[in-house]
């Protein structure tokens, strides 16, 4: 935002609030540029003047050298002149442009839709051009460009699928209430602020946490290099954010669906193991029976692995004891372990199960 050289400004509007682009945010003291303008407009008069007479000057010697009345060098001096009054009409035109470009910026205008910040400048402080300091940062929150880096590995495949359809991703904000996030939203009516024993204070967590809010978009931007020092690339997602859910300077977790398989077999990534001879599971048979199934993975995301061979849907799997656990061993159902019982889990010889392993996913998604 150009700003003019030593103006006193006025903000039109004090309080931070959506701007349109084209609105009107600040005016400067206009009376120096009309003084400047209207100088520019009498030099441009005066030279007008003295360009005619040259040119009837012109007109006349002409007219004598032809008849060989004056010598030449009197001539093209002449004629020097008049071209030369010629473009100095000129320059006086380009200096009236500038006055009026000048006048013109002494109403500011909103560059971009957009929420206007804190103010750098208040009624009355001078401005002057190319300061460092904005006189406000407005940014643009709908739409809202989010960034982030996945790992390098996966630019092939974010390379073959985007040639396909536009990439998805997703958003999510952290709920107020998750212990060590952020707290990116005031907290609610009931929270009540009590004075801590060692002078400080502390503010009571909402009792229910809202729940975590995801927002689509649409890969807009892939980095052109990878950054050797992390080994990531760099990319931007392009969301709506008609609700304005995101903020700009929010940290949010980015999650990038590259392919959905609707078909896919998922075990808990606590149920797999790893042997010389290769990675396997703990299979409960119908007669509660241990089975070492070996299995090939095909990719792991967060808590879930994706099985291509060696489960079948429906069949379920040990996640907690398997070194106390061996081929044959009799499993009935408990929930000790943390990860026991949970929806029908299997133990056997102390060990925790869960049924569910090598179930079929109705919608599962390739993540980065």
């Amino acid at each position: 935002m150009r700003k003019s050289p030593g103006s006193s400004a006025r903000f039109i509007s004090r309080k931070a609030k959506r701007s349109k682009k084209g609105a009107p945010l600040f005016t400067l003291d206009a009376r120096p540029f009309e003084a400047a303008l209207q100088q520019a407009e009498a030099v441009l008069a005066r030279d007008t003047a003295q360009a005619k007479n040259a040119q009837s000057q012109r007109t006349r010697y002409e007219d004598l050298f032809k008849r060989g009345l004056i010598p030449r060098d009197q001539y093209e001096t002449q004629m020097a002149n008049a071209t030369a009054l010629e473009s100095t009409l000129a320059a006086d035109q380009a200096q009236i442009e500038n006055a009026k470009l000048n006048l013109q910026y002494t109403h500011i205008l909103a560059p971009i839709s957009g929420r206007t910040g804190v103010l750098n400048v208040h009624q009355g402080d001078l401005v002057r051009a190319n300061d460092t300091t904005p006189l406000v940062i407005i940014n643009q929150v709908a739409p809202i460009y989010v960034t982030f880096s996945v790992p390098g590995r996966f630019l092939p495949d974010i390379r073959r699928y985007q040639t396909q359809r536009a990439l998805r991703i997703e958003a999510r904000i952290q709920p107020s209430g998750t212990p060590g996030a952020p707290q990116i939203a005031p907290p609610n009516p009931g929270a009540t602020a009590v004075d801590a024993t060692d002078g400080g204070s502390k503010i009571d967590p909402p009792s229910n946490p809202s729940p975590v809010a995801i927002e689509a978009g649409t890969v807009s931007f892939i980095d052109n290099t990878v950054d050797p020092s992390t080994g990531t690339i760099r990319m931007k997602g392009t969301f709506a954010n008609d609700d304005h859910a995101l903020w700009p300077g929010l940290f949010v977790q980015v999650t990038l669906v590259l392919r959905t398989d609707p078909n896919a077999i998922v075990v808990p990534s606590a149920a797999v193991q790893t042997s010389q001879a290769g990675q396997f599971v703990f299979v409960v048979k119908p007669d509660r029976t241990a089975e070492v199934r070996n299995i090939v993975v095909e990719r792991q995301q967060g808590d879930e692995t994706v099985v291509s061979q060696g489960l079948q849907p429906g069949e379920e799997v040990v996640t907690d004891g398997q070194l106390r656990l061996t081929a044959g061993a009799r499993v009935s159902t408990g929930t000790r372990g943390e990860n026991a019982g949970e929806g029908g889990g299997a133990r056997g010889n102390d060990t925790g199960g869960r049924r569910g392993g090598g179930r079929r996913s109705g919608n599962r998604e390739n993540q980065s």
